[in-house]
């Protein structure tokens, strides 16, 4: 996409240029296509008009992990049509309808219940929701997701649900500066996901990454970095 620069670059669009080159220099040490990674520009807490200058410089993905403020947002920019939303904050079954009704990803599933939800509540105008898994791959009892060994089953209850697309599996890393666990848990990820693939061949997205571990998630196949704060300054 050939995206006409602005004159002069608002600080959110420069920490948006910077990003995307630290995203293509870690695809380039990693052997990778840059294209194969998307940026997911976190903008909870953070008012319509950021998101809509970082959609100026070619960004369309965005994640969002409160529902209010995202609903808000979705609605002022709903003139974006090519502008994708990923919620991707804890999901409760009371609030399975708005995501049902107004994204276009959720990457926290984690639960039949929540899924069938989502699954029932999706419009029928609307094309399937796409979602990931959310996988505890630090086994850290306070986070949510599945563990690795629930993923089979449950992955093959969910192909019944016609109005989900499952796309691939997230995760959210420990928050350590052990390289060596990080690089584990990464590795792990990507050999999950290259199984799954054997029964499930649509699954395209690994999402893992965020400012301080980006790098080593890219070199371990993520194909989504999820960044926030180094976009659009502390949330509020």
């Amino acid at each position: 996409m050939s995206v006409e620069m602005p004159k002069s670059l608002t600080d959110v669009q420069s920490n948006l240029v910077e990003i995307q080159k630290q995203v293509e220099q870690a695809c380039i040490a990693a052997q990778r296509a840059p294209q194969a990674v998307r940026l997911l520009a976190v903008s909870k807490t953070k008012p319509a008009e950021l998101v809509q200058e970082c959609y100026q410089l070619g960004q369309r993905h965005f994640g969002e992990n409160y529902l209010q403020d995202a609903l808000d947002k979705i609605e002022t920019l709903q003139s974006l049509e090519d502008i994708q939303w990923h919620f991707i904050g804890p999901l409760q079954s009371n609030k399975t309808r708005a995501v049902a009704e107004h994204f276009d990803w959720c990457e926290t599933v984690d639960r039949r219940k929540i899924a069938q939800r989502l699954n029932d509540q999706r419009p029928a105008d609307k094309p399937p929701l796409n979602i990931l898994l959310q996988i505890n791959i630090s086994r850290e009892p306070q986070k949510s997701g599945l563990l690795v060994e629930q993923v089979e089953d449950f992955a093959s209850w969910l192909t019944g649900l016609s109005n989900l697309s499952w796309r691939g599996l997230m995760c959210i890393a420990e928050a350590t500066t052990d390289q060596q666990r990080l690089a584990e848990q990464f590795q792990t990820m990507q050999t999950l996901l290259q199984t799954l693939r054997q029964t499930y061949p649509q699954l395209d997205t690994l999402s893992m990454g965020m400012s301080a571990d980006m790098a080593l998630a890219i070199q371990h196949g993520s194909s989504e970095v999820r960044i926030g704060t180094d976009i659009f300054g502390a949330r509020t």
